[in-house]
């Protein structure tokens, strides 16, 4: 058996040149159709994403179902080709085998020819064992090709004879090179019979043959590969759908134990948010021993805890409450007896030794302290009790901003601090109740009177479309850090050591905080040491509407920064006349974002 030699593969078949373009003639319908298929994958886009982001189930079911698409078709791409390489090889080296015993027995049948045959002779007899080994029938298919040596000389030709259906030029060029180069081995290769999409792989082994008279030609069988196509075709097909099947099995059983352990975890977020709105007796269920009954059992344990906890906090309150409210009702009786001595005894103390005297006037201003701590505290008490009510009507604050100054010019005019109004010409209407936002600015004057080390205190309001701003700006000794956050807190103080001269409470910030909010409003506080303190209150124009932005800003560094800016150049040294009523103005003033709680710092 002679030597096999495996040329390389020459790929056979061009792809004939495709035709065709866009409709020219409906360039508009195109667009539409276009725009409309855009538009669609946008919608699709944004529906992934939106589910992407909240749906455990569909994220773990899209990753599980990417990883194995990933899986599947490295797995497929590997057994395709392998499955594929070997079908090829199997047929080559059927190809060989069954090529090199009918080469054999053709060399034979020229043998038997006659020495002195002609040409004509020589043809017939190749053609009738050319006829004799070509197959037709069934899927065991084989064309023969017998073709002259370009190293033969022998002076009788034969011509090319071939099966009819494939001749010489299915023949690779490389594929007759090599077997006139080496004549005693023999040779195979692959080939593609065809042209396109309708082109098949074919093995072409050739080996030598020798003709008497005519000398040495190469005899060619050529096998189509048609089988191993088909084969290989329903086993691509056949992974496809098998592997279609299992992405999508894949695919629902990764739903299905998402959905296991997704549903508790979604029932506990309802439970918790019911529970986090006030039904402090929600549960969750808990079945079984795995970790999510460890779960549920261990949610239901600190609700319970933190309901008991509540509750006892709840008492606690109403207690306090109920303390706060039964003892200030229970010192008026004594004290309006105590406030009837005390003014008779004041009214006397021209007839006491100068000691006594100057003990009833202490007396009699003590008495006031006390009587407006007790207000203070029922009032208080009111609003823990969620009792407190509003009487709203539309108030121009410029009325009430007025008022709340007058009643504390007696007082700065004795610490020898100057009340300054800035305020537009034309009226600043919000729905409001006035005695509770009078009592707000009086308690605002009244502390930066108390804190302003006698230095102007400035008064400004301004309004926008949905709501109006009233800030109290001084120049006093400021807050530190963090202390903005804590002016609001009932019996507060920045300095204990420092004396009240004002007669306040401790509770008056406090009261203007609840009064501020009971109108859906914000009371916000700003300082720094050295730079004094402002603080704004902003209320809407209609009650109960939401605000979002104050007409004015919380740092008066960033104001004055920000008129600096606005200022048009002029000549060095100028200045213009001050005023207490400027136009309105809509400039940066006007938009301010209210990014802090109430009586928080804000930004």
């Amino acid at each position: 058996m002679s030597a096999v030699t495996r040329v390389a593969r020459v790929e056979g078949g061009h792809a004939g040149p495709g035709a065709g373009g866009p409709d020219a003639g409906r360039p508009g319908r195109a667009r539409r159709l276009a725009s409309g298929a855009w538009s669609l994958l946008r919608r699709l886009g944004s529906r992934l994403v939106h589910l992407w982001r909240a749906s455990l189930a569909f994220r773990v079911v899209m990753v599980t179902m990417l990883l194995g698409i990933l899986v599947l078709t490295a797995v497929g791409t590997y057994l395709y080709g392998s499955i594929g390489q070997g079908l090829v090889d199997s047929r080559q080296r059927i190809a060989s085998q069954d090529s090199l015993r009918d080469a054999t027995a053709a060399q034979q049948l020229f043998d038997r020819n006659d020495k002195n045959a002609t040409q004509a002779e020589l043809s017939q007899s190749a053609q009738d064992i050319v006829n004799q080994y070509q197959r037709n029938t069934g899927n065991d298919v084989r064309y023969v090709v017998l073709s002259r040596l370009e190293t033969t000389t022998a002076p009788v030709v034969v011509n090319t004879v071939d099966s009819g259906v494939v001749g010489l030029r299915e023949v690779p060029e490389d594929l007759r090179r090599a077997v006139a180069q080496a004549p005693d081995r023999q040779h195979l290769q692959l080939t593609s019979l065809g042209e396109g999409r309708s082109a098949i792989s074919a093995v072409v082994v050739g080996q030598k043959v020798t003709l008497p008279v005519a000398g040495n030609y190469g005899l060619y069988f050529i096998y189509p590969m048609d089988r191993e196509r088909e084969i290989i075709d329903f086993i691509g097909q056949t992974f496809l759908l098998a592997g279609i099947a299992l992405i999508l099995l894949v695919g629902a059983i990764a739903f299905v134990v998402t959905r296991l352990v997704a549903d508790p975890v979604r029932r506990a977020a309802v439970v918790a948010e019911r529970f986090a709105d006030g039904n402090l007796g929600e549960r969750m269920r808990a079945r079984g021993e795995d970790d999510l009954a460890r779960l549920g059992n261990s949610f239901n344990a600190m609700a319970a805890s933190i309901q008991q906890q509540i509750g006892q906090l709840e008492n606690l309150s109403r207690v306090q409450q109920r303390f706060v409210s039964d003892v200030s009702h229970e010192l008026r009786t004594p004290l309006t007896t105590i406030r009837m001595a005390a003014d008779l005894i004041h009214d006397s103390r021209a007839h006491f030794e100068p000691t006594v005297a100057r003990s009833s006037e202490l007396l009699y201003h003590e008495l006031d302290r006390f009587e407006s701590l007790l207000t203070d505290l029922l009032e208080i008490s009111r609003f823990d009790a969620g009792a407190a009510s509003l009487e709203v009507e539309a108030t121009d604050v410029r009325a009430s901003i007025e008022r709340a100054v007058d009643a504390h010019r007696t007082l700065a005019a004795r610490k020898g601090t100057a009340l300054v109004i800035t305020q537009p010409d034309e009226p600043v209407i919000a729905e409001m109740d006035s005695r509770r936002i009078e009592r707000i600015l009086r308690n605002l004057v009244s502390n930066a009177v108390e804190h302003g080390e006698g230095r102007p205190i400035e008064v400004t309001v301004a309004g926008n479309d949905s709501a109006v701003a009233v800030t109290v700006r001084d120049h006093g000794v400021g807050l530190r850090p963090g202390e903005a956050a804590l002016v609001f807190t009932r019996f507060w103080r920045a300095d204990p050591a420092r004396a009240r001269t004002t007669g306040g409470t401790g509770l008056g910030l406090a009261i203007a905080l609840e009064d501020a909010r009971l109108h859906a409003g914000r009371l916000e506080a700003w300082g720094a040491l050295g730079e004094g303190s402002c603080f704004r209150l902003t209320l809407p124009r209609q009650a109960d509407a939401t605000i979002t932005s104050s007409p004015l800003p919380l740092s008066p560094l960033a104001a004055e920064a920000a008129a600096a800016r606005a200022l048009p150049a002029g000549p060095t040294g100028a200045a213009g006349p001050a005023t207490t009523n400027p136009a309105p103005t809509t400039t940066p003033a006007d938009r301010h974002p209210i990014t802090s709680r109430p009586g928080g710092d804000a930004s």
